[in-house]
């Protein structure tokens, strides 16, 4: 940055100081929010501009996406509008191609861009907060691209939740066998979190929603979760690892541990031990990896592809770089061994984005950094309706006090008061009246009937699924 722009008197920034967050997750919407609040009278002057360049007009709450897949809570309470929270921040809705830190530049794509074909144009900064997240790690699985539902954003949630319940409808509504095993056939690669919470709660939701079926059971359905390691949630540790794994099982959900999906071409789910499960459903949720943007920046990254940071957030060797989340490799002082790296999940990212906002606004003024240090605090993970299991500050917790702590836990956590209250709210009709199980997938394809009705494509060639649930 030039000299100039970093000049301070009386502890106050004296120039205009141009901060760019890229990413509107966890870590970019509570660092802008911190900022917005710490230099609140420098933005009033005019000293300070904060942008934020996001994908998405929201922050998505990861934690609660198992219960807007299941029904427990509507999607837009899951999400966060960014405009709303930061208010004084400039929000652009777009993608960061590549990033030119020597010359404090990013070429940034935006929605405008596209429909111009002018590609993507440079947006200049002096101070660049990096929290792009992670994006889904795929392997080249054959089949999977075509066929395979992520688990990352709500609008896969909600997509996969219309997608259950309408091949409860295509199973009730054939008499030919094969069709209606592939339709009531549902198989989940990855035994972390996500797969473990999405099977939960799908599978509870469905064995409710089919009472209303006069021809489906919920032992006609076959849930099966693959797994390549020998454990799964390694996150609450061994013993509730097994008992998550015993509960599972409890419940007719076919665990396989040591196992790959080798293929899912054809609607066909191929495991490395040798099973096949003709299947419309396969969900990936087999672990993420470093957004792809870092890989087009001159910042130093780590061999999987994380940026290198110091403990203070600060990119390693590099002046006016900040990260954290996922796509940082921030030291844990709090771990044995030195050299262990904070672990890429919520609860150090919300943490950290206070500790970024705060040693940013720190540097700007010339005043000493603060060191992000917390000490693991514990996992929670809900498995359905009333089940769970909690490790948290050493203590192990099953069933329904688990599962009491899982809500409890993300109700304090997700942000602002006005989803706290519409989610407790939800929460609390949930209790007394019934589940909600209308499909609404036509949503992805608005325009369907329409065409239909004005002699378009679709009245001669009809898609092969209309409701949108492929």
């Amino acid at each position: 940055m030039d000299k100039r722009k970093r000049r301070v008197r009386h502890g106050m920034v004296k120039e205009r100081v141009r901060i760019l967050v890229v990413g509107g997750g966890y870590v970019g919407m509570y660092t802008a929010l911190r900022l917005q609040r710490k230099l609140s009278a420098e933005l009033r002057r005019g000293e300070a501009e904060i942008t934020v360049v996001t994908p998405d007009p929201y922050m998505t709450y990861q934690p609660f996406l198992p219960e807007a897949a299941a029904g427990s809570i509507s999607p837009r309470h899951v999400v966060v509008p960014l405009r709303r929270v930061l208010g004084r921040c400039r929000v652009i809705v777009g993608e960061a191609e590549s990033i030119d830190h020597a010359r404090r530049t990013a070429a940034v794509t935006t929605l405008a861009t596209g429909e111009a074909r002018t590609g993507a144009r440079p947006l200049r900064y002096d101070e660049l907060v990096l929290a792009p997240g992670s994006v889904s790690r795929a392997l080249p699985v054959p089949g999977l691209a075509e066929h395979g539902i992520g688990f990352k954003t709500v609008e896969e949630a909600i997509g996969l939740r219309n997608h259950v319940i309408e091949q409860m409808d295509i199973a009730s509504s054939t008499r030919d066998p094969e069709i209606r095993d592939a339709a009531l056939t549902f198989v989940f690669v990855g035994g972390g979190y996500a797969g473990v919470e999405a099977l939960g709660e799908l599978e509870d939701m469905a064995r409710y929603a089919a009472r209303y079926y006069h021809n489906v059971r919920p032992e006609d359905m076959k849930w099966v979760l693959v797994e390549a390691t020998g454990r799964i949630l390694p996150e609450v540790g061994v013993e509730l690892g097994r008992y998550t794994l015993t509960e599972l099982r409890r419940r007719n959900i076919d665990v396989r541990l040591e196992t790959r999906l080798d293929s899912c071409a054809d609607r066909v789910a191929v495991l490395s031990d040798g099973a096949r499960f003709p299947t419309r459903t396969v969900v990936w949720t087999a672990g993420v990896k470093p957004h792809p943007v870092l890989a087009a920046t001159d910042l130093p990254l780590t061999a999987r592809g994380r940026l290198r940071c110091t403990p203070q957030l600060r990119v390693e060797g590099v002046p006016h770089a900040w990260a954290a989340g996922d796509a940082a490799a921030v030291p844990d002082v709090t771990a044995d061994p030195p050299g262990t790296l904070c672990a890429p999940h919520a609860q150090h990212a919300l943490r950290q984005a206070r500790v970024l906002g705060d040693n940013l606004v720190h540097s700007l003024r010339g005043e000493p950094l603060e060191t992000y240090a917390h000490k693991y605090a514990g996992s929670v993970a809900s498995l359905g309706f009333h089940q769970g299991v909690a490790q948290v500050y050493g203590r192990r917790l099953k069933g329904y006090p688990a599962w009491f702590m899982h809500r409890a836990y993300h109700l304090s956590r997700v942000p602002t008061f006005n989803r706290k209250a519409r989610v407790l709210a939800e929460w609390t009709l949930s209790g007394l009246f019934k589940r909600e199980i209308v499909s609404l997938g036509s949503l992805e394809h608005p325009r369907a009937e329409f065409e239909l009705a004005a002699g378009g494509k679709h009245s001669q060639d009809p898609p092969e699924n209309p409701k949108g649930s492929s």
